[in-house]
Formats: C-alpha cells, structure tokens, sequence
C-alpha cells in the first residue's frame, strides 16, 4: 500500500473492513472458548485452596498429636512423684511431714486426671478434624477430575485455533499500520461501544448491517461512490457499500483459508 498520506478513500474503506474482517474471525475464535479459561483459572484456584487446608489441618493434627504426647509425659512424671511421695511417707518423723506429701500426692493425681481429660478431648479433635479432612479429599479428587476434564478441553481447543488466532492478530496489527492513526482510534472506539464488535459494516437491503434504520438513497449513493468515509447517524458505524464488503469478505476468506 502507498504511504498514509496518498491513499485513497476507497483504499482506507478495504483497509478498514479488511481490519474488521480480522478482528471479527478472531472474536469468533474466543468465542469458541467462551468461559472455558475462567472455568479453569477459577477451578484451578479452588483446587489450590483445597490443598491450602488440607495442608493446614495435617498440620494442626501434628501440633494435637505433640499436645498429646506431651501430657502423656506429665502423667508418667506425675505418677513418678506420686511413687516417690508415697515413698517418702513410710519416713516421716510427724503429721505435719506426712500432710504435706499427701497434699503433693493428691495434686499430682489431679494433674493426672487434668491431663486425661484433654487427651481425651484432643482425640475427639481428631476424630473430628480427619473426618473434614475426609470430606476435603473427597470435594478435592471431584474437583481435580473437573479442572482435568476442563483443561483438556481447552488444550483442545487451543492447539486447533492457537496459530490462528496469532496470525490473525500478526495481520491485525499489520493492517493497523496501513491506516492513519485517527482512523484506527476511532475504529476501535467504535468497535468497543457495540456487543458485536462490528465498527465497519456494509449496507444491507438499504440499512446499515445489523440495523433496521434506512439509510437515505442519497447517502446510499455516497457510500457507494467512496470519496468519503460516511458512518450510520444512528449507531456511528463506520459504513462501506455491499459490493466492496463482497469483494473484500473474499479476499479474506481466501487469506483465512491459508492460516
């Protein structure tokens, strides 16, 4: 194409719808997508968070299993004392001597009885902790088969359209460089103000593609003679006649074909 500033209207139209024949194939691919890469990034997060609590509860069942083996450590030193105070009271000399250690013996045996109660309750934490734990593996194992199954159809997917998705983008961008930068901004302003994407569309039976409001036969007449880049008052469409989007759909065609 000639340099920005000698090209003719009429090529900026081709260029322009050209542009927007890319874009709209390329739209059409991640389509095809759809959600399919959120469905993966957000089963994918969930699935880390399931490793994230299962990894926090294995370990809270180590600090409980630590808490335990503790305070069956006290209790054999508690009963340790209890042998030795009991001993000790074969020896006194009066009551006195002999309270004392029945008072030692009585609050070892209570430190006993404390510490039995909580390895008690420590293994009902247990009992209740491995059995969410139970339930986690089992909501994990289900959602690691979704996000296998989900990945596999978008690896799927990806390796039929990857390479053309890229070229076409590669051709995009190569087509954004023959057309003056005005042009191009307000293509894409355009182009990003409507659901379907479309900022260059022909005139159909009369009204802009995609509109049921007439176009004026004058105005009609002026698209077609492409001295000027003429856009639909209604939606701002940028619009180009039946014959040079024919012309143009084509040529595209063929250049998709070869991707």
């Amino acid at each position: 194409m000639a340099k920005k500033s000698d090209v003719t209207v009429e090529e900026k139209l081709r260029a322009l719808y050209d542009l927007q024949l890319i874009d709209s194939r390329v739209d059409e691919i991640r389509n095809v997508r759809g959600e399919l890469p959120l469905e993966v990034e957000d089963l994918e997060d969930e699935v880390a968070g399931l490793n994230t609590r299962l990894e926090k509860m294995d370990a809270d069942l180590e600090v409980i299993d630590q808490d335990i083996n503790a305070k069956k450590i006290l209790i054999e030193d508690a009963k340790a004392l209890i042998k030795k105070y009991s001993e000790q009271q074969k020896n006194v000399r009066n009551n006195r001597e002999f309270n004392a250690l029945s008072k030692e013996v009585e609050f070892q045996e209570l430190e006993i009885e404390l510490a039995e109660k909580q390895i008690k309750e420590y293994r009902a934490q247990i009992d209740q902790k491995k059995e969410v734990i139970e339930q986690t593996r089992e909501r994990l194992t289900e959602r690691q088969k979704h996000l296998d199954h989900k990945k596999s159809e978008l690896d799927e997917i990806l390796a039929e359209t990857e390479k053309e998705e890229k070229a076409l983008l590669d051709k995009s961008r190569e087509y954004e460089q023959q057309i003056e930068e005005r042009l191009v901004s307000a293509y894409k302003r355009i182009r990003g103000s409507v659901k379907n994407g479309l900022a260059v569309v022909p005139v159909e039976r009369g009204a802009s593609g995609g509109s049921f409001f007439t176009i004026p036969p004058q105005v009609i007449m002026e698209i077609a003679g492409r001295r000027k880049i003429i856009t639909d008052e209604h939606s701002g469409r940028i619009l180009v006649d039946e014959e040079l989007a024919q012309e143009e759909r084509q040529k595209m065609n063929e250049l998709f074909q070869s991707f």
